[in-house]
Order: structure tokens, then sequence, then C-alpha cells
């Protein structure tokens, strides 16, 4: 948790100045090295101190997916690649539910999750830098480089006469303008919009962590079979974020967070008045609960990359990815107060998910609205009162 929490703010930073790409590899590449060594750790010193090199680069590998794919998408199909993300990571829990239950020594089923981040890091040479990003930054020629390579690879034509600087320029004038001050990490406290958005979406990240951590740390609570309920979570988990993919593109960003958020929480309450000796009542809430706060996290995760500017999106990601990491560290914590009263770390687990669903009714909507790319753009407000920008040049060449 501290190697997420200092990689959080670090890798932001890092990732607005130079790069989405540069850091990804970066941190794939990290993340290959510390993780495979950890398999042959002579000590426990080393072993924390590799698996610190882990939770950086992981929080900085997950947020840098996002960005990408946000900065990529038409708003319309945001949504959509948030959930394959997050529905990646629950393919994955599958696998380590089946894996750990097959592989028992725990060096070889390190190697056997490790090695492959070798494989993913020389696959990484062919992303695309954000073009968004090379052009807030004026980058605007190598900007245009992407989107064309965007454009080849999609089947439009002449797109070298279609797509040039000119009009790269005069479609983001403003952005451009706003890109010749370089924004800074103080700047996201001294606005007055951005810092009450990143602050209430540190908290509502910072809820969904706890009970997200809470649930899936504490299997042994539910049920017998540790290995069958991780698989559980993972299928359930899976199918929460397709249900989160048609609450998001229907009912909306913040609509569907709260939604979500109070159903889980209910569903956690409940636990509290089944007894130990109905197992299956306490699976089919427990698994049904894990599902919601995959649907929950979903949720969040697209709105938040939305609020963002592009500016310093990583930057403020890598703060609330601070606040979710802390909620990461009070989900075990919490569960000693199981010695005053037992069913009272559940009723705090079902009291911050009803209260992230609360705080994110006070954040704007953003479905189907353009990605704000300044400061100025969120303070303003400029972009929300405007159409989507999916009639924009630089937008029709890129759409997947």
């Amino acid at each position: 948790m501290t190697g997420m929490l200092v990689g959080g703010i670090l890798c932001g930073h890092l990732t607005d100045r130079f790069g989405r790409k540069f850091m990804l590899r970066l941190c794939v590449l990290l993340l290959a090295i510390a993780s495979t060594c950890t398999a042959f750790s002579p000590g426990f010193l080393i072993y924390c101190s590799l698996r610190f090199l882990v939770g950086i680069s992981t929080s900085a590998i997950l947020s840098n997916n996002l960005i990408l794919i946000i900065e990529w998408t038409l708003p319309k199909f945001q949504a959509l690649g948030t959930t394959l993300v997050i529905s990646a990571g629950c393919i994955g829990q599958i696998a380590l539910g089946g894996l750990a239950f097959a592989i028992r020594d725990w060096h070889v089923l390190q190697l056997v999750f490790s090695v492959p981040f070798f494989v993913f890091f020389l696959c990484s040479r062919w992303l695309a830098e954000s073009a968004r990003w090379l052009i807030i930054t004026n980058k605007a020629d190598k900007g245009l480089k992407e989107l064309r390579k965007a454009a080849h690879r999609n089947g439009v034509k002449n797109v070298e006469d279609t797509l040039t600087i000119e009009v790269v320029r005069s479609t983001m004038k403003e952005e451009l303008l706003d890109a010749q001050t370089k924004p800074s990490l103080c700047d996201s406290f001294h606005t007055p919009v951005l810092r009450k958005r990143i602050l209430l979406l540190s908290l509502v990240r910072l809820s969904n962590i706890m009970v997200v951590i809470g649930l899936n740390i504490h299997l042994q609570h539910f049920g017998s079979s540790v290995y069958l309920l991780q698989g559980l979570f993972g299928v359930v988990n899976l199918l929460g974020n397709f249900v989160a993919l048609l609450a998001l593109n229907h009912i909306g960003r913040r609509g569907s967070q709260a939604l979500f958020s109070f159903v889980l929480g209910i569903s956690i309450l409940s636990l509290t008045f089944v007894p130990q000796e109905m197992e299956t009542l306490r699976v089919t809430l427990s698994v049904f609960g894990g599902g919601l706060s995959s649907a929950a996290m979903s949720s969040s995760v697209t709105h938040g990359n939305e609020l963002l500017p592009t500016a310093i999106r990583a930057t403020a990601l890598g703060i609330i990815t601070i606040a979710g990491s802390t909620g990461a560290a009070l989900a075990p914590l919490v569960m000693i107060l199981r010695i005053y009263y037992a069913p009272l770390p559940w009723i705090i687990y079902g009291a911050m998910s009803i209260l992230s669903g609360l705080v994110a009714l006070i954040l704007p909507e953003t479905r189907n609205q353009p990605l704000p790319d300044s400061i100025q753009d969120v303070e303003d407000g400029r972009k929300a009162s405007k159409k989507a920008k999916q009639d924009e040049t630089f937008i029709k060449v890129t759409q997947f």
C-alpha cells in the first residue's frame, strides 16, 4: 500500500510531464523486474522492498491504461473502454483463484504472474502516445503524427490532405492558448472548482476501495473455500462491470454511482443480520456485494477520468489514488473493531458505501460530454456548455 501511495502522486506528476506511453512502458518494465525478483528474494526486508516497487509500478500502469483509453476515444465509448480494462482485472482475479489452488508453491505462482510482463513491455512499443496530451503540451507536430497513424490504422484515406497542422491548431485554439501556462501540482488546489472535484472524488475513491478490499481480503468470513470464493468474486465482478456499462450509458455516471453504492451498502448491512450458520445466504450476499462493488468502481473510475482536465489528469488521478490506497490500508484495520462488536466492521463498510453514493450526487454529470483539457475549462465550464466535439476533425480520424 505504501508503494501505491508513493506511486500515485510521483508517477502521476511524471506522467503529465513526460507522457502516458513513456511512463506506462517504464512501469511495466519495473513491474516485470521487481515482481520476478520477488520470487527469489532471500529475506523479508528485500521482499518488502520489491513489493514496494511493485506497488509503485502497479498504480502507474492502472492509471495510464485508463488515461490512454479515455483520451483516445469518443465520449460515447469512454465508459466501454473503462469497463473493458476493469473487466480484464476481473479475469485476472478468476485466474488468480484457479492458479493459486493448482500451484501451492508461492515462488512458482509469483513467476507465473510476473514473467508475462516482459512480453507486455515488448508489445507496448506499438502503443500510441496520447495526441490530446501532446497537443496540450505544445507538441502539436508530434500530436499530428500520432493522429495520422491512428487515421491510417482506422482506414482513413488521404489523411495527409485532410488532417494538417492548421486544422489541429484551429480546432484546439483555446487549448493551445491555455497550454502556454504550465500547470503545477499546487494549481490543483488553488482553483476552487477543481479543488472541490478532487476532494470529492478522493472521498468516493477512499470509500469504494475500502469496501472492495474489505470484501476481498475477508473472504474467509463468508465461506469455507477461499479459492472458490475468489473465483466467484471474479465472475460476479465481470458481470457487474457489464451491468455498470449499461447503467453508465443509460442512467449516466452520477446516477449509476449512487445506485450501485446505495444497493451495495444495503447488501453489506444485511450481512450483519445473517447468522454464521446460514453460510449459503452469507456467501450469496457477499458475492452479490462483490459484483455491486465492481460496478460502483467502474462508474467511479469512468466519472473521475471525465471530470479532470488533460493538462493535469494523471497528477490529479495520482492524488485520488492516494486516497484509494488509504482506503485499502484502512480496510483490514477496520476488522480489528470486531473485538468490540462483531458486526461493527460490516456496518462501517456499508455506511461508507452509502456515503460515497451521496457524495457522487454532488459531482456534475459527464455522460456524452467532451473531456476538459485545461484547468480553465473546468473553472469556466466552457466545454460543458458546448455540444460534445464528436464532429471535430482530429476526433473523426481516431475513433475506434
